[in-house]
Order: C-alpha cells, then structure tokens, then sequence
C-alpha cells in the first residue's frame, strides 16, 4: 500500500493543476444538485420493536386525523397570590385565553380546564389546558407560536401566571455555528504555532472545509432519495471537520518533515503520502468502522446519521491522499518556516533535534512500570463514578430556569404533583372482546389501583369503538426511576388483561417512549462496542502486524471513554462542579450519550492511535531498538498528535456554553474524552506499555503472519519505489 500511495503522492503533485481542478469541479457540481434537491423529509424519529412505538403507529391507524405526532402546548395558569384561579375574573381570563387558541393556526383542538376532570388542582390556585396541533413540533409556522405566545401574554396581562410547557415552543437543536467558528479560529492559532507558518496552518483548515462542504452538499442533493435530513448531517458535519483537519495536518506534518531532510518537494509528497498516508487510509477505516457500526443500534436515525458522517470521513480521507499534496505542489517549501527556508541545506537531520517528545518519551522510558500504573489508577478513579450511570432522556425539567417550558413544568409539579408532567398514555385494543366497554373499564380499574398511580382518566373510545385510550398519571417524575418501575408494572399484568378481558394493553406517551429509547440503547451498549472494537482490533492486527499493540489500544480506548463517562455522571448526575458551567439541574444522563461518545471518541482515538504508532513501528522495522523506536516515533509525531488533540478539545469544549443540557453534556464528554485518550493514554500508557514490552510488543505468530496480509503502512518498501531511500528493514517478530 505505501508504494501505491507513494506513487499516488507524486501523481497528485506533478499533476496538481488537473487533482485541484477536478475537486473544484466535483464541489460545484455537488453544490448545484444540492441547491436543486427537493427538501430534506422530517426525521420521523422512530423506536421499531418497542411497545411505546407499536401502540403510537397503532393509534395513528385508529383514531385517523388525531395527530398522534402532533405538537402540543400546556397551558399553566395560576392565580395571583391569595386568589382562586376558580374566582370569576381569573376563570374568564382562563376562558378567553383558552377560545382564542381554539381558532388559532394549526389548532385541532384547546381544551379548557374547566371542563375537563382533574385540570385544575384540588387547592384551587392552579389550572392547565391542553392545546393540539396537526403537525409537528419542527413544522409549526411562525403565526401558530406567535398566536400561542400572544394568548399567554393576554392571560398574563390579566393578572395570571401563565407559563407554557409541552414541544410546541421547541426550539430547533442549536447548529454550533459560533462553537464551529470559534473552534476553527483556535485551530488556526494552535495550527500556527505548532507549524510556526502561516501557509502551512491555513491548508488544513481549507481542505477540510472543502470536504465538509463536499460531505453537506452530497447529504442535502440525495437527501430526499435517502431520507437524510439536514439533522443527519450533524453528526457528519463535525467529525467531517475533525478528522479532515487531523488527516491533513498528518500529511503535512510529515511532508515538512521529508523537506527537512533535504528531499525534494516532490519527493517529500510522495513520501508524505505513502508513509503519513497509509495511517490515514487506516485510521479512516477505523472511523468508518465505528460510524457504520451504529446501525446495530436499532434507532433509524442514528444509521443514517452514522452513515453519512461514515461518508463524510471517506471524503476526508480521499482528500487528504489527492488534494492535500495537489496543494503542496502549489506551495512547494512555503510550508517551512521563513528562516528554515532561508537557511542553506537540510533545516536538521532527522534524528539529530531532541525536542519535547523525545524527552517526554525518554522519560517514560526510565520509569515504565510507574507510569502506566500512575496512568491507569487515575483513569479509573476518574471512571468510578460511571459505575452508578443513570441513562434516560431528559425533559423540561432539564431546561434552564429561565425558559417558560422548565417554568411551567415546576408550576404543574407544585400544583398538580410531578407525576402531571409525565402522564402515560394506555393503549386498550378491544377489538374482537365481547364486551368492550366493560374491557376497557376492567384495564382502568386494574390500572388505578397499581401503586404509583395518582389517577385514571375514563376510557375515551375511537368511533369504530375498537379501541380505548386512557391517561394514567404517576405520583413521580417522568425522568424518576419510579416512574419506569410503574410502566414495567402496567405491562407486567398486560397478560392477565388479556386473559381475563380478551384486550390488548399497551403502553405508550412521551415518557413510556423515553424509557423504551434508553432501555433499547442500553440493549445495544455491549454489542455495537463487540462491533466496533473487534473489527477494529483486526483491523489494527493488519496494520501493525502485532497481536498486543491493537488489544493495547482497545483496551486503553475503553478506559478512556470509562473515565469520560464518569466525568459526566458526576457533573450532571452528582452535581459536582454544575454550577460552574451552567447545569441548573441535575438528572439521568442522555440516552443516547454512551454509543455517541464510543462512537466519536473511537474514531479520533484511532487517529492518534495510528499515527503514532505507526511512525513508532517505522523506527523499528528500520533497524532502530524498541526503546530507540518510541523515542523517534514521539519525536516526529509527539507535537502533531498534541496540536491536533488541543484542536479537539477546543472545538468540543465551545458546546459546553450552549444552553440546551443535552448540548452541554456532549460538549463535556467529548472534550473530556479527547483529552483522557490523547494525552494519558496515547502519549503516556502507550509508550509505557511498549516499553515494557520491548520486542514482544511486536510478536506475531507465523502461522497468522502467513494468513494477513502485508500492507506495509511503515513504508518499509518504498526503497523499492524511491531510490533515495536505504535503510536496514527488521520483520515482525515472529514465532
């Protein structure tokens, strides 16, 4: 492999004008068909095989035109201090507010309190109204909300408390777009100082940008063949970013370092290609790996979603192997810094500079056994608290204060009881049942008397008559571990109730589906990370030709991502340190953050993984001793894997100041992760662990070294390809 990338490197750079040229051309023609693409579908988030998703697609087929996914709005009233909102002026102002929705844009229906059983609370002070829409939340018009917002402002100014909860005020999921603009700004600085020029700073941002571009045009033209809404390419669009900075900052990282040797800039591509580049082919296979793999998750969005990143990343990749040396035929030795070009000859052997990295790893090299133990005792003490992880989905109850949703939802809590804000929706099918109004009576009998129940309202039946639903409201919280005790509960006498009744009970509502969604992730936690993690230690046996350095990395991956993981139990779980980056209210960490972070975080740390490694594995099949070997592998790559993992963090780091909690622990997590991977484990476990190895790090056995193939990701065969090269070349170590 690395002759061909050799080769490809020298094509790209001989032939720079045609490479840049056709991707210019392959952008404008992406960005034309994505302009003239009909809009992206809605996501239509689906749970396939949870009862929570069968009894919704169940009530969209029996109760037709009830807009069973449409968006809905609660309005709290409350009545001024020492008042009834029963009084005659507070129950006209509720009235009038609540008629004036009644003809608003979108509504199908706003049900006023006052004729409605148990809307309004049993002290008087408190009353709420169900206002129904017939789309959903993202599709509301502006007149519908600004209709919804002008009648709570009428209320109020009749004296009332008036605060709106439910997802008709949802706001779309923040883009990031200043984080993403702050990030690339700090990648910029730590690109410039890291390469000390400004060129070679400014063409990793610019092919990435190209790539995104490229990646976010393609997912727009074919998005409404695939159904890939403009949601999907979130994923993409930042790991498209991310990996697109570090393939090409791995380029021309080693690049620079060929000139530096006194190579010529073609020869410096070639090389740069087939050596740097043959990490980046792998490394991007890892990512595709572990983006691919969240189609066993079960959750249809999140396929899609890892699909398109997966796409994203092969775009990075290609770009890296073609564009990037296509540009460094345009910019020839401006990558140097000024007085590097200036100075007569070869900048310094490789070799002969002890920087940083070879005084880091000569340090770990005198002292292996306490580093590595130093590393993983505070990777795990950092990863205890994720012993006590609590996945769910979390609400309102989640929002800052400041929002009218987080408010409203603490006036029912008060009002009504924090159970009101969480209400189970109960699917009877009474079809083929002999008596179906005695059924349905019989499953709300049943129900109501199940502990943890607060109330049951009557049975409300479709026309056909065939089916019944019924609202069981709990006496806790929807994010409560109680609450998903009693959902389990009321499905676990479902047999019973179809013995004795001939119905079919099901349970469903927002918060039965949350709890199927984390339990269906929590599910599919071990065998996406079986997945992930075997295909990708097969695929690192291939590159390293070694069984312990790929089992190492996936090991130290795992406890990276343990220690992240506690990192965020304990801030938005536990509380600790809350306050200093804005989290107003502790709860169940999101769903959906373990496979997210195993999934990201995989895919950046097998970045680092290969690249540094690789140039580690370069040294010794050259001839150099194992200790020799970290030391040269750190003293090239060191600085590069460093700048990129600080780029990393910082782009990360940006979502923790968004308001949405959701955002906030993402930004955290990732950040963390980054920063628990790259600096303990990649720069420090990692050369402790090969240390102590020495020449078994690289064993082999030779029946297996017979069956794999070579694909040379050292560059050990480019002698063959590039006459300038003559080095002793050292095998596996084989037995």
């Amino acid at each position: 492999m690395a002759t061909f990338l050799y080769r490809l490197g020298r094509w790209a750079f001989v032939r720079r004008r045609l490479v840049t040229l056709l991707w210019v051309a392959v952008l404008a023609v992406c960005g034309v068909l994505a302009a003239k693409a009909p809009a992206a579908p809605d996501d239509g988030f689906s749970m396939p095989g949870t009862e929570a998703q069968k009894a919704f697609d169940l009530m969209n087929e029996r109760f037709p035109g009830g807009h069973a996914d449409g968006a809905s709005a609660r309005l709290v009233f409350v009545a001024p201090s020492g008042q009834k909102i029963t009084a005659q002026s507070n129950q006209k102002a509720v009235e009038k507010t609540v008629a004036e929705l009644a003809h608003a844009e979108q509504v199908t229906g706003a049900v006023d309190p006052f004729k409605m059983q148990g809307a309004v609370s049993k002290d008087g002070t408190t009353a709420y109204a169900t206002v129904n829409y017939s789309v959903k939340a993202g599709e509301l018009s502006k007149g519908a909300t600004d209709a919804l917002q002008q009648a709570a402002q009428h209320g109020r100014d009749a004296g009332l408390k008036v605060e709106i909860g439910g997802n008709a005020l949802m706001a779309k999921p923040e883009t990031g777009g200043s984080s993403e603009a702050i990030g690339m700004a700090l990648s910029a600085v730590v690109l410039v100082i890291t390469f000390g020029s400004l060129v070679a700073a400014g063409l990793p941002l610019l092919t990435a940008v190209i790539g995104v571009g490229l990646g976010m045009s393609l997912i727009a033209a074919l998005g409404s063949t695939l159904g890939l809404s403009s949601t999907t390419g979130t994923l993409a669009m930042m790991l498209g970013l991310a990996v697109g900075i570090d393939y090409a900052v791995f380029i021309v990282s080693r690049y620079r370092a060929e000139l530096s040797e006194g190579r010529t800039p073609q020869e410096a591509a070639g090389r740069a290609v087939g050596t740097a580049g043959s990490a980046v082919v792998f490394a991007g296979l890892t990512v595709v790996i572990a983006l691919a793999g969240l189609s066993v998750v079960g959750i249809p969005l999140l396929a899609k979603m890892g699909m398109a990143a997966a796409g994203t990343v092969v775009i990075a990749v290609l770009i890296a192997l073609t564009l990037v040396p296509a540009l460094l035929g345009f910019i020839g030795r401006k990558v140097l810094p000024r007085k590097v070009r200036k100075a007569e000859g070869p900048a310094q052997p490789a070799g002969a500079k002890e920087n940083g990295g070879a005084r880091w790893a000569r340090f770990v090299l005198r002292r292996p056994l306490a580093v590595l133990l130093l590393g993983v005792i505070g990777l795990g003490a950092l990863a205890a608290p994720a012993l006590d992880l609590r996945l769910g989905l979390p609400g309102d109850e989640a929002k800052p204060t400041s929002t009218t949703q987080r408010r409203a939802y603490d006036l029912l809590s008060e009002g009504f009881g924090p159970g009101f804000n969480g209400p189970l929706t109960v699917l009877v099918d009474v079809k083929g049942t002999a008596d179906p109004k005695a059924a349905a009576g019989e499953v709300a009998k049943t129900v109501s008397g199940l502990p943890g129940v607060v109330t049951v309202t009557p049975p409300m039946f479709n026309k056909a008559g065939d089916t019944a639903l019924l609202n069981a409201i709990p006496a806790t919280g929807p994010a409560e571990a109680a609450t998903k005790d009693l959902v389990h509960t009321i499905r676990g006498h479902a047999a019973g109730l179809k013995a004795s009744t001939g119905a079919t009970v099901l349970v469903s509502g927002t918060t039965a589906m949350n709890i199927d969604v984390s339990q269906k992730l929590t599910d599919a936690l071990l065998p996406y990370l079986a997945v992930v993690v075997g295909l990708a230690v097969l695929l690192l046996l291939v590159v390293f030709r070694s069984v312990l350095v790929p089992l190492k990395a996936a090991l130290g991956f795992l406890l990276s991502v343990a220690a992240a993981l506690g990192a965020v139990v304990a801030v938005f779980q536990w509380g600790w340190l809350a306050d200093l980056i804005g989290v107003e209210q502790t709860g169940p960490v999101m769903s959906m953050m373990p496979i997210f972070m195993i999934g990201v975080v995989f895919g950046l740390a097998m970045d680092y993984e290969v690249f540094l490694v690789t140039r580690i594995r370069e040294g010794y099949v050259h001839g150099e001793q194992p200790g020799e070997a970290i030391v040269t592998g750190f003293r090239h790559n060191a600085r590069v894997v460093t700048a990129a993992a600080f780029i990393m963090i910082a782009v990360f780091a940006g979502f923790i100041g968004m308001s949405e909690p959701m955002i906030k622990m993402m930004g955290l997590g990732l950040a963390a992760a980054v920063a628990f991977d790259a600096f303990v484990v990649r720069m420090t476990v990692v050369p402790a662990v090969l240390a102590l190895l020495g020449r078994r790090a690289w064993w082999l056995p030779r029946w297996l070294d017979r069956l794999i193939p070579d694909v040379d990701v050292e560059g050990s065969k480019l002698h063959a390809a590039a006459p300038e090269a003559a080095a002793p070349v050292r095998e596996s170590v084989t037995v």
